[in-house]
């Protein structure tokens, strides 16, 4: 009897035991869970501020350069083969933001190279145009200055990233709506990159080209689509100045106002 009554008592001190070892167990399993959870949330939401300030610097590799998404962009110019020496300017949905003639269209040189002399605010910056490599860009480059497109306008966004080192003007609006009234196809994609020094269209999609143009004063790691038409020969210490200043919104804190821009042929 005495043996019944102590194998019983044994059975359910084991049964204690076991029962309080599942509660630690369980009650471990919670704690761990709990900060698994804990950790896990810290992550997610130290990616969204990642993500957040990676999208505020650049706004997205698409849109490093491009003007304002909320610009609607019209269909790509017909991108079917022209003949030598020719240029497809495309009327666009909103008029030109100053008034703009368009391009010639035909005899379009292809052989002359340009200086592009923007005489701004902060300085004067110095361009040289690339009409072997991107004709129909320069010719429109050339046309808008020459009918004082430029002038008396603002560069209405300024990128210091690491891989986003650009001043981009060209909108007489400084809103990065603006444009010409016209758009055209790309030119000269075909492996190209953004070393500091380059000059490069702005566009808000594949053929949306109209006369924003950006001025790369670091590498960047921009993908291939957005026309490179020349080189910034000099002038760099201009635009290391600006950059220097930092941004207020996306806007450069030190002004840049272009004055003029003065194109001439280059003898030879």
């Amino acid at each position: 009897m005495a043996s019944s009554k102590r194998e019983k008592e044994l059975a359910r001190q084991r049964a204690e035991r076991q029962a309080a070892r599942r509660a630690a167990a369980a009650a471990r399993r919670k704690q761990r869970n709990a900060v698994l959870a804990s950790v896990l949330a810290v992550v997610l939401v130290a990616g969204a501020v990642i993500g957040l300030a990676l999208a505020a610097q650049s706004g997205g590799d698409d849109e490093l350069a491009a003007p304002d998404p909320e610009a609607s962009a019209e269909p790509s110019p017909d991108a079917s083969p022209l003949p030598p020496g020719s240029c497809l300017y495309t009327p666009t949905a909103d008029p030109a933001s100053k008034p703009a003639p368009l391009p010639p269209a035909e005899d379009v040189e292809d052989e002359q190279a340009f200086t592009a002399t923007l005489t701004t605010s902060q300085g004067p910056i110095v361009l040289e145009l690339d009409s072997a490599a991107a004709p129909c860009t320069v010719n429109s480059f050339v046309s808008l200055a020459q009918a004082g497109f430029f002038a008396d306008t603002p560069c209405h966004r300024l990128l210091t990233g690491e891989s986003t080192s650009i001043l981009q003007c060209g909108d007489p609006t400084g809103t990065g709506t603006g444009g010409p009234g016209y758009q055209f196809a790309d030119e000269n994609l075909d492996g190209a990159t953004y070393p500091r020094g380059t000059l490069a269209m702005a566009n808000a999609g594949p053929g949306t080209n109209g006369s924003q143009f950006f001025l790369v004063f670091g590498d960047s790691m921009f993908p291939p689509d957005y026309t490179p038409f020349g080189t910034i020969t000099a002038g760099l210490d201009v635009l290391d100045k600006v950059a220097a200043g930092g941004t207020t919104g996306i806007a450069p804190t030190l002004p840049v106002q272009v004055i003029s821009v003065e194109v001439a042929p280059q003898a030879g």
